[in-house]
């Protein structure tokens, strides 16, 4: 018979590798928005995109080492409240969306709450939701949007006080608050096991896919994840078209 006071033990522990990369994304969270506010935007840019890295490694590394914790799925979510909601909607809105007056920060603001939310719903649907698919785009992948466009515009020295620069950084933002709280699904990746064996093929295809990114990372990236960003909208509208399909066949019979 298994220990039961041991294991309730376990899951009320904290350990220490899976949450330093939790802190280290945390920290990059911060940092971005330090470095907004220094005028850094391209520096914030990129402290988001570690903060994506160290997010995706804190998971996998519990999992592979068999340490995860309530402990440790709390202190994520803060983070990631702080790293994947707060900060890019005030890199956005320091670097151009101030510029609009109230429709700026409310623009940010829409960001910031999208996040709150998704996040909310995804530790209460963690146990019944399909673990193929991400209901509604994740925010690491919202924050990589503007992340990835502020990183782009400055890299490119695109003039940011031209007002059309202004509204295209406001849709985008409200279209990443939006697209996190809806009800499309997005692939998450996670029937991917680090501890499973691939074909040779597949590491092929990682070396390719990082010489792909290190050629141009502000345009490659950006590019990469306006595809993921419009990925749900796709399949959701193929399901659509699937059940209907199926339901007039249904009616035909």
């Amino acid at each position: 018979m298994p220990n039961l006071h041991s294991e309730d033990k376990r899951r009320r522990s904290i350990y220490l590798l899976p949450n330093a990369f939790t802190t280290a994304n945390l920290f990059a969270g911060f940092y971005a928005v330090v470095q907004a506010m220094n005028g850094y935007f391209e520096v914030a840019a990129i402290a988001i995109f570690l903060a994506m890295v160290f997010d995706g490694m804190d998971g996998r590394v519990a999992r592979l080492t068999n340490t995860q914790s309530a402990f440790g799925e709390q202190y994520d979510s803060m983070a990631d409240i702080i790293s994947f909601g707060v900060a890019p909607a005030f890199v956005m809105y320091v670097w151009v969306l101030q510029d609009l007056g109230r429709w700026g920060w409310l623009a940010a603001f829409v960001y910031v709450v999208g996040a709150a939310l998704r996040l909310a719903r995804f530790n209460t649907n963690i146990a019944v939701i399909d673990k193929r698919f991400f209901q509604g785009l994740p925010s690491p992948a919202a924050a990589a949007l503007i992340a990835g466009f502020v990183w782009l515009s400055v890299d490119n020295k695109i003039n940011v006080e031209a007002q059309p620069m202004s509204w295209l950084a406001f849709t985008l933002t409200v279209y990443a608050g939006v697209t996190m709280v809806s009800n499309a699904p997005f692939y998450s990746g996670k029937s991917f096991a680090l501890g499973r064996s691939v074909p040779f093929w597949v590491m092929l295809l990682f070396v390719l896919l990082f010489v792909f990114v290190s050629s141009d990372p502000p345009i490659v990236l950006f590019s990469l994840f306006i595809v993921y960003g419009l990925s749900g909208w796709g399949l959701m509208a193929w399901r659509w078209r699937k059940a209907r399909q199926l339901a007039a066949s249904r009616r035909a019979q």
